[in-house]
């Protein structure tokens, strides 16, 4: 099916050099997007109060809030200091309507190499988290990372180990599918079936650049790279997945020197060609 700009999300990294938020809100409308996926960065230069009056003003859906997460950042013992900034960013998401709070969840705590204990740490401060944002309301996304950044980023690798942490954790926790991350996992098609339509929480697409001259601000623009798009969102709607789409391309060298509006029209354009 042909996705038409209302089926679209911004990201607004898309644009992060060009355009404040209160841009890219005006962008959107403009362009006909659905829905925005402001970071939390925007929207505490924007302001939270005045944020969320625009974009609730603004009629845009919030297909997710990112980030949370980082649980390893002061060691395998999670700290208050963690837990309590992933609880402002639960606060963050209801304040703007967002429909998940997405997790990065953080890689190798400094000076080890104890992946496991990584993991474990990150599982402790889900479930830390979840006695916050269960009865908040707020369903948490864990986006599993490609397995480059599990050193620095991210230590949950695969959506198996996003399932296994949701039937760990209990309701309100979900993923976050960016094909970025997993298109390469030959599981891919059969966990996103585990995951069924509880757990589909969003769903990220960009693509992957054959070469990538920088593992995170090279991304490419549908259509410009080697993901089979139409194929994983057909795995994330064979599951009865019918949220937004969201548009995520960190490009330092490319996409972030373009005109903003030349982009976001570009988005529409390889959308409906390629995913």
């Amino acid at each position: 099916m042909t996705l038409l700009p209302s089926r679209l999300s911004l990201n607004t990294v898309t644009v992060r050099e060009q355009w404040s938020l209160e841009q890219c809100i005006d962008g959107c409308i403009r362009h006909g997007f659905g829905g925005i996926a402001p970071w939390r960065h925007d929207l505490h230069d924007c302001g939270i109060d005045t944020a969320a009056k625009l974009i609730r003003e603004s009629g845009l859906k919030v297909s997710g809030l990112i980030r949370g997460g980082f649980f390893t950042a002061d060691g395998l013992t999670v700290s208050d200091a963690v837990i309590d900034d992933n609880k402002r960013a639960v606060d963050e998401a209801l304040a703007i309507g967002a429909d998940c709070l997405v997790m990065v969840v953080g890689g190798l705590a400094k000076d080890t190499k104890d992946l496991h204990g990584a993991r474990m740490a990150v599982a402790h401060g889900l479930h830390e988290l979840m006695i916050y944002a269960r009865p908040a309301g707020m369903p948490i996304a864990i986006e599993p990372l490609h397995p480059m950044y599990a050193a620095d980023r991210g230590c949950i690798n695969t959506m198996r180990q996003v399932n296994e942490l949701c039937d760990e954790l209990g309701p309100g926790v979900g993923a976050a599918v960016d094909v970025y991350h997993t298109w390469w996992d030959p599981n891919l098609e059969r966990e996103i079936e585990a995951a069924g339509p509880n757990r589909l929480m969003a769903f990220h697409v960009c693509d992957w650049l054959v070469p990538t001259r920088d593992l995170l601000l090279d991304r490419g623009m549908m259509g410009d790279g080697v993901i089979d798009l139409s194929l994983i969102r057909s795995y994330v709607e064979a599951q009865g997945y019918t949220g937004l789409i969201e548009v995520e391309i960190f490009s330092r060298d490319n996409w972030w020197r373009k005109d903003p509006d030349d982009v976001l029209e570009t988005v529409i354009r390889r959308a409906k060609e390629f995913v």
